[in-house]
């Protein structure tokens, strides 16, 4: 059992590397191991392309040894068509008759069908094998298909003395340069990126990655009444956007205005929205308005906040956490980086 959890892990590293790339699928990975020596290994390493499955098998030297291997895989081999053929077929085919499972997948699409398939045709199923730590690696994935909404990371940046800006909303430079270079990381991590209407008009952001290596986020901004100016970043048709408005107005070809149906449900219907477009993760960078509504409806995974030791006295105050979940802290520079975890989001 202790080999099993030694390449389990090993999967779940590679499975790690997928980490934006593969969205909106789950990171994936794939260990073969005949007589305790790894003789393959895979991830899903971009979204369309071939799975951790046959990236795996597709790198043994010696198919031979398959039927006599253990195949490591991160999350139950799928078992339908999709932009690849089944990967359980895909196994079967090269003769694999043992699958050591970490998570079973929640997609309808699949539940089960994969591990039923591999059981069916006799091969021997070892399910859970680091359970835990594959949820935490896809928890993006599992929220959207268990709770039916974004995985939704809130972040900010605070002074020492708890405001978010300078008096009427005017921005700030708050945190350091390795906060700011975290932050781009982080853009590459989720699907998309979310500000409220007074972020946008006040930071006019470019909610791009610039100082980090991956794949830039969705765009998302709340413009209920239309007040972003042409000329700001959001405006500039140079990416994927789409802008949440009570107003009408006519896309561009890669902006596009979503008209919602009511302000006092607002955030409910941009959340349906995004899970019907299959958004799987969204970070919320902003501002204090948006923050606190979704604070207050309790709709948050996650919530990092940068605090600097740097003092401004008065300005806009920095959103109020309404319970103290767990967290975890740490030190970047001269700024203190803190992560709480919501163990109860609303469903």
């Amino acid at each position: 059992m202790n080999s099993d959890k030694k390449y389990m892990r090993r999967a779940l590293d590679l499975a790690a590397l997928g980490a934006g790339w593969a969205r909106p699928n789950p990171m994936v990975g794939c260990v073969v191991v005949h007589e305790h020596r790894i003789i393959g290994e895979g991830w899903h390493q971009q979204y369309g392309g071939p799975h951790a499955e046959v990236n795996a098998i597709n790198s043994v030297q010696d198919k031979s040894l398959l039927p006599q291997s253990r195949v490591y895989v991160t999350l139950e081999p799928c078992s339908h068509y999709g932009k690849t053929p089944p990967c359980a077929d895909f196994l079967l085919q090269h003769g694999v008759q043992d699958v050591v499972i970490c998570n079973t997948d929640p997609n309808p699409l699949v539940a089960g069908r994969g591990i039923q398939k591999l059981v069916d045709a006799g091969c021997k199923v070892h399910i859970g094998v680091l359970e835990e730590e594959g949820q935490e690696l896809n928890r993006r994935f599992f929220t959207f298909q268990t709770q039916k909404r974004s995985y939704l990371v809130l972040k900010w940046a605070q002074s020492a003395d708890g405001f978010i800006a300078q008096p009427n909303y005017q921005p700030c430079q708050i945190s350091g340069p390795i906060a700011k270079q975290l932050v781009h990381k982080w853009r590459t991590e989720e699907q998309a990126i979310l500000v409220g209407t007074r972020t946008a008009l006040h930071d006019n952001p470019q909610l791009n990655v610039r100082h980090w290596p991956g794949p830039p986020p969705l765009r998302l901004a709340i413009d209920k009444q239309l007040q972003i100016p042409p000329t700001h970043h959001l405006l500039d048709d140079s990416t994927p956007t789409l802008l949440y408005t009570l107003q009408k107005k006519e896309s561009t070809t890669h902006t596009e205005f979503v008209t919602l149906p009511a302000e006092g449900l607002l955030l409910d219907h941009l959340l349906e929205d995004l899970y019907q477009r299959n958004v799987q993760s969204v970070l919320v960078e902003g501002g204090t308005v948006l923050l606190e509504a979704l604070l207050e409806k309790n709709l948050w995974d996650e919530v990092r906040i940068f605090q600097s030791p740097v003092k401004l006295h008065q300005g806009v105050k920095a959103p109020h956490l309404p319970i103290m979940p767990s967290a975890t802290r740490h030190l970047l520079g001269e700024d203190e980086l803190t992560v709480y975890r919501n163990t109860s989001p609303l469903h």
